[in-house]
């Protein structure tokens, strides 16, 4: 801005000077004209004045607050960024169709399976909170709806209703599972429930940890209350050993186990296969009636475009029927491996393909393949007197294969074919009918 100054000085000197020439002279001037140093001066004032309003604009821009929007969403945040507004959300277009199920037909059908909107923010640069509800199958559920309180990244604090910390497939978004559904042992572990949860990262991200009290669900459950006063424990301690290490192959390798701990007494739940059909279920008069726990060791490995995740759920809950009780243990595993064939990088949470979809340019994606087993295993003791063998089966064996396309980071397309052995769970104690369901999806995810 000051040599700006001086060349304007510069010329206005020059022009004053000029029209001192003896020919300007000549031609005559009514009035007097202004002096050099009264145009310097003058000049100089027209400088500092748009100097001073380009600093005001500079000023009024820098509070003005940002609105935008990308992959990531819409967002409104403040200039500082104390204050931010997030809009997000995923859709989920799923199709069903089910082969020789002559014994036991299931419905073909296309669904929503989830229509999530999610609103998330920032409020005095430490508190965040989210809040989704559901739409899927013309039902409205809330299903997170919490405040974080995030002061130090070792030691954040949440209240509100959210993910227990127990499953390893369970924590991950519905937006980046492997298949297009979750495997048989997530029907041991929370779903979403009421409580606090004190969680954060230690060692440089390479150690995370969680711990809470809460409401407590039954297996797979989800809920909004409690029926009793007693509370359940839960947490979670989850290593990546070698994360900030020299040794590359390693440092996508991550080990962890979960648990809970509480009391609980009322309904007990039924267990889906992949086809989201209930394969088992208590008899009625059974229910929950005392301590339940839960043991989840679990891990994942990923290295450039391969990726494997496995995990192992013991669930131990006393049960009674009339005078008749029993603690009962029922487990469940799994192990998936996934592999990019684009070379693209695969991860925990998800593929963001290097080249967006765009047949024009020879881009198209990127494309995954993916293969699974799981079983569950319901304890023998819940047979005869807290299940009955002729409708409910007493173990669970599922493997499927499957396809991921990534036409960019918003929009996914799923095809899997899930099939699932049965032990018991018909007349006579014979054995259910295998399941075989072609599962697909389209998903948009902003």
């Amino acid at each position: 801005m000051r040599s700006l100054r001086l060349l304007v000085v510069a010329a206005v000197g020059s022009t004053v000077l000029g029209t001192m020439s003896p020919g300007f002279a000549a031609e005559g001037v009514n009035a007097p004209s202004p002096t050099l140093e009264e145009r310097v001066k003058e000049l100089n004032q027209k400088v500092l004045d748009l100097e001073k309003r380009r600093q005001e604009d500079d000023a009024k821009a820098k509070d003005a607050p940002m609105v935008g929007a990308g992959e990531d969403g819409f967002f409104l945040r403040s200039a500082s960024g104390d204050f931010q507004l997030k809009l997000r959300g995923y859709v989920q277009t799923d199709g069903r169709f089910f082969l020789e199920d002559d014994r036991k037909p299931a419905i073909d059908q296309f669904l929503l399976r989830r229509v999530r909107p999610i609103v998330e923010g920032t409020m005095y640069r430490y508190f965040d909170f989210r809040i989704m509800p559901d739409f899927g199958g013309g039902k409205v559920e809330l299903q997170d709806a919490y405040l974080d309180i995030r002061y130090w990244s070792q030691a954040k604090l949440r209240a509100g209703k959210f993910k227990g910390p127990v499953g390893l497939e369970r924590l991950q978004s519905g937006t980046d599972l492997l298949f297009v559904e979750r495997a048989l042992p997530t029907n041991l572990v929370p779903n979403r429930e009421l409580g606090f949860q004190l969680h954060g990262d230690l060692l440089g991200g390479a150690l995370s940890y969680a711990v809470g009290v809460f409401n407590g669900v039954a297996d797979g459950a989800s809920s909004d209350g409690d029926s009793g006063d007693d509370k359940e424990f839960e947490g979670r301690l989850f290593a990546h050993p070698f994360r900030n290490s020299a040794i590359t192959p390693l440092q996508g390798l991550g080990l962890g186990v979960a648990g809970s701990y509480g009391t609980t007494d009322g309904t007990l739940p039924g267990y889906k296969s992949p086809g989201q059909n209930t394969f088992f279920s208590y008899k009625t008069g059974s229910t929950a009636s005392g301590i339940h726990y839960r043991i989840a060791p679990q891990g994942y490995y990923y290295q450039g475009p391969f990726g494997i995740f496995g995990e192992y759920v013991v669930s131990s809950q006393d049960v009674r029927n009339g005078a008749e009780g029993k603690e009962l243990h029922n487990t469940s595993w799994q192990v998936a491996a996934s592999y990019v064939v684009t070379g693209d990088k695969a991860s925990y949470k998800g593929v963001v393909p290097k080249q967006k979809f765009d047949p024009r340019n020879g881009a198209w994606g990127a494309l995954e393949i993916a293969a699974r087993y799981a079983e569950l295993s319901v304890d023998r003791d819940a047979f005869p007197i807290f299940a009955d063998p002729a409708s409910a089966a007493r173990k669970a064996r599922a493997w499927g294969v499957g396809t991921n396309w990534y036409l960019n980071k918003s929009v996914k397309i799923v095809l899997n074919y899930e099939q699932t052995a049965f032990d018991g769970g018909a007349a006579g104690g014979a054995d259910r009918e295998d399941e075989r369901v072609v599962l697909s999806r389209l998903q948009v995810a902003y």
